[in-house]
């Protein structure tokens, strides 16, 4: 989605910025860990046609990603590359409802889970989205397994709407009313989020 090319949204604790080129070779080296992939339900991809995903992100209408970086090391280094732990994206798949966006996120580097990174990077994705892309309802399918990203969304508000035991995993969803959007909010100006996107170049 070119929308977010050069947008820049900042947290406490990280800074999710666009993907792009540079960033290809370390995210192909996360996921070339099969763990990741079966957390994520992502198939193994050369370089080349990681490459070429990148780009297919970059420029179709209906997926928005950012890049999540620890914001410390990023303000110390100026260098996303050594500051990049994961991302979190933006599905559009309902053709019937753009105003619909399935929600995922990943923390791949193992030594900042727990930190909160995600949850902060999740606020900044879903603040974005309903600003900036309309956004007025979320959906999210989790492993039924993952315990922790479950309690992650249910805390944000998000609501166990189906279970299937053929996939293992849970959808939950959030509805985007007005008192969602102060609840949202509110918590950007708690945690000291910048919900207003800047400009990264």
């Amino acid at each position: 989605m070119k929308i977010n090319a050069n947008s820049r949204l900042d947290g406490l604790k990280v800074v999710l910025i666009p993907y792009n080129k540079d960033h290809v070779p370390k995210y192909h080296n996360w996921m070339e860990d099969e763990e990741l992939r079966e957390q994520t339900a992502s198939e193994r991809l050369t370089l080349e046609e990681e490459y070429q995903m990148q780009e297919s992100w970059r420029n179709d209408a209906d997926k928005c990603t950012f890049i999540i970086l620890d914001k410390d090391i990023f303000e110390k280094t100026n260098n996303d590359i050594d500051s990049m732990v994961g991302d979190v994206n933006l599905f559009f798949n309902d053709i019937d409802d753009r105003n619909s966006a399935e929600v995922e996120v990943m923390i791949a580097e193992r030594n900042v889970r727990g930190r909160g990174y995600g949850k902060e990077a999740v606020v900044l994705m879903l603040i974005y989205g309903i600003r900036r892309l309309n956004v007025r309802k979320y959906s999210v399918k989790i492993g039924q397994e993952n315990v922790k990203s479950i309690r992650l969304f249910e805390k944000l508000g998000f609501v166990l709407v189906g279970k299937s035991d053929v996939f293992r995993e849970v959808e939950l969803r959030l509805d985007v009313n007005s008192e969602m959007e102060n609840i949202l909010k509110e918590l950007c100006q708690l945690n000291h989020l910048s919900c207003e996107p800047s400009s990264f170049k």
